[in-house]
């Protein structure tokens, strides 16, 4: 299990940096890995912190989250850093992680929004690879978690990480279907752990909506949670089933259309239809939130949910879900959005 081994969440906790850092035994050098938004933003803080601690640092700005950004930033670290850092959002976390994987140094997550469960997992979604889902990279060995600057990002970033906390209920699911089918290793602990995250967002929606401070941290727990399931399964199956590989395909049809999470949100609720799950209940619960539950929603037409179901097995033929167990034609793929409203 490769799980973090300290996580610091509250308000202004990125001040805390330089000790953070001390605490994991990081005493002299860090390379920084994030977005130009959330640079601007944070750098002078950081720097600070860092100061205090007599810590060096250095930078790379990213754009994209992609194989040539992950390589290049591979090639010109030091030897002399103890850590990297990610901070941002998805893009500038995944990116960090998977380098620290290349470079063998440890990694520190340092979300600057609840936006997806990367926040904590070994998995990292990159780019410009044949394969359109998660690398295999390095868990988080710290994690901190400035609800003052989480809070601040636009409220359509929580929504979406919401849509990807309630895709756990049918990855779990279709990880009992995999076990059921194929005797596929099925870890209870972790997907008690994965669900767990999820119903938190079914059971506090309407607190989630409001968007204060406590359930923002409460969604990033949720998040972080998620995350450790999978550290914990050694895998994503408790946190990605159907609903992610609906999620990717998607991505590949419309790359430039709708958030991560909020492609996860549609696919769990088509997903949690087909597995029998209380579908509807998740609708409601999205719907308060505020994060999409229909195509129109994200400005994907009809034509491109039915294509993306029909296709998301050949995304990860060797994962298991019930789109094995009950393989869609076109008309049921049609039936199934159209049940759902999605479309």
């Amino acid at each position: 299990m490769d799980l973090p081994k300290s996580i610091l969440i509250g308000d202004y906790v990125l001040e805390e940096l330089g000790s953070f850092l001390q605490v994991l035994g990081c005493h002299t050098s860090v390379h920084i890995i994030s977005g130009s938004n959330v640079l601007r933003k944070v750098k002078g803080q950081v720097e600070a912190s860092l100061r205090k601690s007599n810590v060096q640092v250095k930078w790379s700005q990213i754009h994209n989250a992609d194989i040539g950004t992950v390589q290049r930033i591979s090639k010109v670290i030091s030897k002399t850093v103890n850590m990297i850092i990610g901070i941002g959002g998805g893009k500038s976390v995944d990116v960090a992680k998977l380098v620290a994987y290349n470079v063998n140094i440890p990694f520190i997550s340092i979300p600057t929004c609840a936006s997806h469960d990367g926040i904590s997992s070994p998995f990292a979604s990159i780019q410009g690879s044949e394969k359109p889902y998660s690398f295999a990279a390095r868990a988080p060995l710290g994690i901190i978690a400035d609800l003052n600057v989480i809070s601040d990002a636009p409220p359509r970033l929580i929504a979406s990480g919401c849509g990807d906390l309630v895709g756990k209920i049918t990855a779990v699911r279709d990880w009992e279907i995999a076990n059921e089918d194929t005797k596929e290793y099925f870890g209870k602990y972790a997907a008690s752990l994965a669900r767990l995250s999820a119903d938190l967002v079914i059971s506090d929606a309407d607190n989630i909506g409001l968007r204060g401070k406590d359930s923002v941290r409460d969604v990033v727990e949720a998040l972080i949670s998620a995350g450790v399931a999978a550290g914990i399964a050694g895998s994503s199956r408790p946190c990605s089933g159907s609903e992610h590989l609906f999620a990717h395909s998607l991505s590949l049809l419309s790359s430039n259309k709708g958030l991560h999470g909020e492609k996860v949100g549609l696919g769990t609720i088509l997903i949690a239809k087909l597995q029998g799950e209380k579908w509807d209940k998740i609708v409601r619960s999205l719907e308060t939130i505020r994060a999409p539950t229909k195509a129109v929603d994200i400005g994907i037409s009809d034509k491109l949910i039915v294509k993306a179901l029909l296709s998301a097995r050949e995304i990860r033929p060797d994962r298991y879900t019930i789109l094995n167990r009950m393989k869609l034609d076109e008309q049921k793929a049609i039936s199934l959005a159209r049940a759902t409203n999605v479309i």
